[in-house]
């Protein structure tokens, strides 16, 4: 069976991590960390956005992008990436199988080097002009779903 695997570049704000890990276990989904965290994971406001749900979350710490990557091998096939700076809508990516979603820091997004590197995978939700951004666990939230519909992994769900 395949899964998902959320990919948070140097978080920032423990509740919003905390978030993420709660959909990850709704979700059965893996969730990644890439250090250096705004944050400790110990910290009650990680854990208290991610109510009790954190004890069965599947999580790991990496220290960097290559540790991560030297682990899990950039395919990009089936490695995707989300920023405000895209060009191309979350909805026109194709996820199938194992598939690796990376989202950046809250403050900063991932490094303009990452989303020149990976332009062809790179994507963003569509927002009205006004809006500069939107909460990263709403952001992972909504591209999460979407590559669960794409894959039919809502059938694993039940």
């Amino acid at each position: 069976m395949f899964m998902i695997h959320i990919v948070l570049v140097e978080p920032q704000i423990p509740q919003n991590t905390g978030n993420i890990g709660r959909l990850c276990v709704a979700t059965a989904s893996m969730l990644h960390l890439i250090k250096p965290l705004g944050f400790r994971t110990t910290q009650k406001e990680l854990k208290r956005a991610g109510l009790d749900y954190w004890r069965h979350l599947e999580v790991r710490e990496w220290e960097n992008l290559t540790h991560f990557w030297d682990t899990y091998p950039l395919d990009l096939a089936h490695h995707f990436f989300f920023s405000t700076k895209a060009k191309q809508i979350h909805y026109e990516a194709n996820f199938e199988g194992d598939c690796y979603l990376y989202f950046g820091r809250e403050d900063a997004g991932l490094d303009g080097h990452i989303l020149h590197s990976f332009s062809s995978q790179t994507y963003r939700l569509p927002m009205a002009p006004i809006a500069r951004s939107l909460n990263l666990a709403t952001c992972v939230g909504a591209v999460l779903y979407e590559a669960l519909r794409q894959t039919k992994g809502f059938e694993a769900l039940y």
